[in-house]
């Protein structure tokens, strides 16, 4: 009889393509890995791994289990989905990531719904950027992922999971109050030309889409600063060093010094909630989903 483990393990190779890509993503070592595929070829009788230079590569015989692996899986946790959908109670636990902003506008409302709600469940969360959700999704690591795209560039979501709108979150301008548009009622892109930008961090979805959307408008931008967090990249404004895309979901207090200006061409940041969608039947799951989406619409009216 196959084992579930192994071909967990042989599973995540033909995601991840390499064994330091497996062992990454099931949360174990390289030789942990290399022992349960040689443990599995015993079991099946064939190789199913080949050297491809410094690495491996799945044999035919590698590639026809590694389709059935994840077909095994997929029922596996549509088995547990029903389970907890016949019983019908949410218990258990379940694990929520979103990124900053979204952890910090949308985790407190969502947690004390779920905890007046359903006592018995118990929740954990994390801060992930929107690419990391989706691959702790796929993973396994979490249940839930909260990510972000915007009207102008959408955030690729893979096979296999399933999609919700939560809210939409329009960002201003953050900009230092003797700023020569710091008095305007609304701007476009192109009147920052030739200003120095405070940006997330390169490589971070939020990033790409800075650089993609100034360079459609002709903006060769100048990227004077990096800052993760939101209010490291307003105290660089409050400071003179530039201006940054300040997004609504989330804002805390605005340091003294920053003035914010709505975009004429509206930007707008789509927030969706993320699952495996061979899990879509599980109690607590749905019962996280209906959680946030009242925290999103708690957002949105309060944004007016």
């Amino acid at each position: 009889m196959l084992n579930l483990e192994r071909l967990r393990t042989l599973d995540a190779l033909a995601r991840h393509g390499s064994v330091s890509g497996a062992a990454y993503g099931l949360h174990v070592t390289t030789s942990a890995v290399s022992q349960q595929m040689a443990k599995l070829e015993r079991e099946v009788g064939q190789r199913l791994l080949a050297r491809n230079g410094r690495g491996v590569r799945l044999t035919d015989a590698g590639r026809l289990l590694a389709d059935h692996a994840a077909r095994i899986l997929s029922q596996v946790e549509l088995a547990q989905s029903d389970i907890e959908a016949q019983r019908g109670e949410v218990v258990g636990e379940v694990r929520i990531s979103a990124f900053p902003t979204a952890a910090r506008g949308l985790f407190p409302a969502t947690l004390t719904a779920l905890r007046s709600d359903h006592p018995d469940l118990l929740v954990r969360t994390r801060e992930l950027e929107p690419e990391q959700g989706l691959l702790a999704v796929l993973r396994g690591d979490v249940d839930l992922a909260v990510v972000l795209d915007w009207s102008n560039k959408r955030l690729p979501v893979p096979g296999g999971l399933t999609k919700a709108e939560l809210l939409d979150d329009a960002p201003d301008i953050a900009m230092p109050a003797g700023h020569p548009l710091a008095d305007r009622s609304e701007v476009e892109l192109e009147d920052f030309a030739h200003d120095a930008w405070v940006s997330w961090p390169e490589g971070e979805f939020c990033y790409e889409w800075l650089m993609f959307t100034l360079r459609s408008r002709g903006i060769e931008p100048r990227i004077a600063h990096l800052a993760g967090e939101h209010h490291t990249q307003l105290a660089l404004i409050a400071a003179g060093f530039g201006v940054c895309v300040a997004p609504r979901l989330g804002r805390g207090p605005i340091p003294d010094g920053v003035r914010l200006v709505p975009v004429r061409q509206t930007m707008r940041r789509h927030v969706h909630a993320v699952w495996r969608t061979d899990a879509d039947r599980r109690p607590s799951l749905r019962a996280a989903v209906a959680a946030l989406r009242a925290a999103g619409a708690g957002v949105a009216a309060a944004a007016g």
